[in-house]
């Protein structure tokens, strides 16, 4: 079984577009845990609406390792609440990661919105990550990990402030093989860039990467990261 866990925090305009992409999905074998941070609109009853477990959340590595605790699948996926998967993501994605005899993994991304030009993204985050694939794994949005794997290397680091996922991937790697799907991507929101301004949110991912490649992991506030912000005016 997958076991598919979603942190969230006011996500009524998006969570239902995401499970109504994974009910449609010629996969389903799976069980879908939405980790919550104290919801006050809809979200809460949209997760109930599609037959979805629900667990208190909080900051995106605690949820998501409350979600991995009552998992009753032997692979995980983490998915970001603001994304949705294409037509037989999940069949594709799962078939190669056995193929490759992964342990961990992530996805080439693509903007959902068709007004932008994905060519930063593929160059820039894309290609990115499949030439460090071996040597500096990176991740972002949806990670796929054998839950064994997961328990082994104690789940996402609760201290860290950003870059969380990156840091699950590269602690991972030291015990599993890790990959980028090649078969398959997910489609994510511009949300954040437009929220918090493109230039800046580029700069602030890149100032993490380096924070964490020469001095470590980010567990201060440093860079001021907050989680779901986007109806803050």
């Amino acid at each position: 079984m997958l076991s598919i866990i979603i942190p969230t925090l006011n996500e009524e305009d998006y969570l239902s577009l995401l499970l109504n992409s994974i009910k449609a999905q010629d996969f389903s074998d799976y069980e879908i845990i939405v980790a919550d941070a104290g919801s006050t609109d809809k979200t809460l009853a949209i997760a109930q609406k599609y037959g979805c477990a629900v667990v208190p959340g909080g900051l995106p590595g605690p949820a998501r390792n409350h979600g991995a605790k009552i998992a009753k699948g032997d692979l995980l996926f983490f998915l970001d609440a603001d994304t949705t998967l294409p037509e037989s993501f999940l069949t594709k994605a799962l078939q190669e990661f056995s193929e490759r005899k992964l342990g961990i993994a992530s996805f080439f991304l693509r903007f959902k919105e068709p007004k932008h030009i994905t060519i930063s993204l593929d160059v820039f985050y894309n290609k990115m990550a499949v030439v460090l694939e071996q040597t500096l794994p990176h991740s972002a949005v949806g990670i796929l990990v054998k839950k064994s794997l997961f328990e082994k290397v104690k789940g996402y680091d609760e201290l860290l402030k950003l870059s969380e996922d990156h840091d699950l991937s590269r602690r991972a790697q030291k015990q599993g093989a890790f990959g980028i799907i090649r078969s398959t991507e997910i489609m994510v929101s511009d949300r954040r860039f437009v929220k918090d301004g493109w230039l800046k949110t580029c700069a602030k991912y890149f100032l993490c990467e380096l924070h964490t490649i020469f001095i470590g992991p980010v567990k201060s506030d440093i860079f001021n990261y907050k989680f779901n912000h986007y109806k803050e005016p």
